[in-house]
């Protein structure tokens, strides 16, 4: 009697992520998950990205140069990288590693998040932070150049207009 079942009856090592090609040509592009060595190369960099993040490095540190970047995208999408870099635009090209990245190092349910959002999971994405700011500059939560009324408190009622005095005739 096995305690343990094969991996294979519930790990998923595969995720399919249909993108348009620059020919306007949908195709679906079947990334395998990572080697083991790739794996924990993929960990330790995404790893070290965060801890920088975490500790307050700015955003415009370079934390990988061109080379090491082509090989973590590399790594992410194994043999699905050249097609991709041939058939697809910059900004497709970089979303799907992304969400690949995402799937290899937290799980496919971030991955979904992140394919169809495009932020990091926890982050508005560009249209939810300008639908946040706007809503942010409403009459409701934004300061107001309008004057309150002045308070009638202490008084029994509001004052009558006056009337206009007649001039008295001169003789």
């Amino acid at each position: 009697m096995a305690e343990f079942e094969a991996l294979d009856a519930y790990l998923d090592d595969v995720l399919e992520l249909p993108v348009t090609g620059t020919d306007g040509v949908e195709r679906i592009y079947r990334i395998e998950g990572p080697t083991a060595l790739d794996g924990v190369r993929i960990e330790k960099i995404t790893t070290l990205a965060a801890r920088m993040v975490a500790g307050g490095a700015p955003i415009e540190a370079q934390a990988l140069d061109d080379e090491e970047e082509i090989d973590l995208y590399k790594a992410c999408l194994g043999s699905q990288y050249e097609p991709l870099l041939n058939e697809v635009s910059w900004a497709r090209f970089k979303h799907t590693a992304i969400t690949a990245m995402m799937w290899i190092t937290v799980d496919r349910e971030t991955a979904a998040q992140y394919w169809k959002t495009g932020a990091q999971p926890g982050k508005p994405n560009r249209a939810a932070r300008r639908k946040q700011a706007a809503r942010g500059s409403s009459a409701k939560g934004a300061a107001s150049t309008t004057k309150p009324r002045a308070s009638t408190s202490g008084t029994k009622t509001a004052s009558q207009p006056k009337k206009p005095k007649k001039a008295a005739a001169r003789s």
